[in-house]
């Protein structure tokens, strides 16, 4: 690992994922147990080279859950510093709201279930994930609010 990173003559920067806070009509999110860590997370993903962050949550959330989605809002943008415990790389995640085309869920290779929640009731939250389905509530119950 060290001999690979050594070789990367470019800037290193942190790497950028999105992630998308889908809520139903009860105010519900919908979070997919991950395969890597078996934790609860938000549907999310690595921004590809190239890629618009944008591009990234609406392809991440066909491919993970078989749904079909629209941003509707940025919610905000977060920094993880690298760590023992984060990962040898630094991140920033962009998070978004957004809505979804009905349709059933479709479990992905990249979870082993997913499912609306009631946020108060997860346990075994992915990282900082649980901070991003309670920002992202707080937001879309403001934004619901002065509509």
């Amino acid at each position: 690992m060290r001999a690979r990173l050594a070789k990367d003559l470019g800037y290193v920067s942190s790497k950028v994922g999105s992630n998308a806070a889908i809520f139903d009509d009860d105010d519900r999110i919908l979070l997919v147990r991950r395969a890597d860590d078996h934790c609860w997370g938000l549907v999310s993903g690595w921004v590809d080279s190239g890629e618009d962050p944008a591009e990234t949550v609406v392809r991440e959330v066909h491919e993970e859950v078989g749904l079909t989605a629209t941003i509707d809002d940025l919610i905000g943008v977060y920094g993880r510093q690298a760590s023992s415990v984060n990962g040898p790389h630094g991140c920033v995640a962009i998070l978004y709201l957004c809505s979804v085309a009905p349709g059933p869920i479709t479990i992905s290779h990249e979870a082993i279930d997913g499912r609306y929640f009631d946020i108060d009731t997860v346990e075994g939250w992915h990282k900082n994930h649980e901070h991003y389905a309670r920002t992202a509530l707080a937001f879309k119950r403001s934004r619901d609010t002065t509509r």
